[in-house]
């Protein structure tokens, strides 16, 4: 990867730039799997089949989502024009991601190809990333060399425990998405609901890096 002067931005993919809210719970019901009444949430979803000790279903439905369904996933409200903003600014914007290459229950769907389609029709088509600026690694931790290899300055990511883990690198500023308000106690790392507030939190930074 060629990078410009300007600051490197990493970014997760799943569940820091697509959301899956609306999807698991419309392929949950679409299968029988919940009843009328759960809030329309993935971890409602998740919730309510591991309250009835059905994980194995739940492992089957996120193979289906994150394969057959990929292309019907949402990106997160606000991300699109963060990125298209960042690449006004003149920084670069890569994505570092990990996942099993296929699901570990039900049809073997390639995860890293849906995924990749996603980004090429909703991302790369529209100009806000470069394919070649795209990773998806099989574990966290190729996940973490990736970032510390491209030398990213700032890396957002919805999991603290790769922001907190001994490999993230030093020179890498963490930054935890927390849609969900999921992780109150975030170790001192920074910590934003939305990606308004990053855009926000990026505002005088954008003048800082040129």
């Amino acid at each position: 990867m060629t990078r410009p002067g300007g600051m490197l931005i990493g970014l997760d993919f799943d569940n820091t730039i697509v959301s899956y809210d609306v999807l698991f719970h419309r392929a949950a019901q679409e299968k029988g799997l919940i009843p009328d009444g759960i809030v329309e949430s993935k971890l409602a979803v998740r919730d309510y089949l591991r309250r009835l000790d059905r994980e194995d279903e739940w492992t089957e439905l996120q193979g289906y989502v994150y394969g057959a369904r990929m292309a019907d996933a949402r990106a997160y409200e606000g991300v699109i024009d963060f990125m298209r903003e960042a690449r006004r600014q003149g920084a670069l914007v890569a994505i570092v991601s990990h996942k099993t290459k296929h699901p570990f229950r039900g049809p073997q769907y390639d995860l890293h190809e849906a995924a990749r389609a996603w980004v090429t029709t909703q991302l790369v088509g529209a100009g806000l990333i470069e394919a070649q600026e795209v990773f998806f690694e099989l574990t966290k931790e190729a996940k973490l060399r990736r970032v510390g290899a491209l030398g990213c300055d700032y890396f957002i990511d919805d999991l603290p425990e790769i922001l907190s883990a001994p490999a993230f690198p030093a020179t890498t500023t963490g930054i935890l998405f927390d849609p969900d308000y999921a992780h109150a106690q975030s170790g001192g790392k920074l910590r934003f609901t939305s990606w308004g507030e990053i855009a926000h939190y990026f505002e005088p930074l954008w003048t800082a890096s040129r």
